[in-house]
């Protein structure tokens, strides 16, 4: 028997509870997802492992924009990433452009491009 007195039911005493988060292994919270997913009215019902799935793929998503911002950050010689490398990040990444494709990042500016026929002529190329 188990020390609540009940064989195989319930909790053994002492056991601090583990929230989902740390269960699935994950930094996003789990239950305010879960909560935000039931208050949207998104559908009638949520199962119990939607919000794991969505923190997991919202975390990824993160933890990818930021790896590439931070590359950039790291190429123009910063340690801080600001707005600009995250613009910087999605424009040089094909699948972060088409998801980000009508999203304005403020203060991100744009690439930076130079079109062919404003720059200066070569010399020896004459004729």
């Amino acid at each position: 028997m188990s020390p609540t007195g009940v064989a195989g039911r319930g909790k053994t005493r002492g056991t601090k509870p583990v929230s989902r988060s740390r269960k699935a292994g994950l930094q996003f919270p789990v239950g305010r997802i879960a909560r935000f997913l039931k208050t949207g009215r998104y559908a009638k019902r949520i199962g119990f492992a939607s919000p794991v799935y969505l923190a997991a793929v919202l975390e990824y998503l993160a933890a990818e924009i930021l790896e590439l911002a931070g590359n950039a950050a790291k190429h123009n010689k910063k340690t801080r990433i600001s707005p600009r490398h995250l613009q910087l990040a999605v424009l040089n990444d094909e699948e972060f452009t088409t998801l980000f494709k009508n999203t304005t990042i403020p203060n991100g500016g744009v690439l930076p491009c130079i079109h062919s026929s404003l720059l200066p002529q070569k010399a020896g190329k004459e004729e």
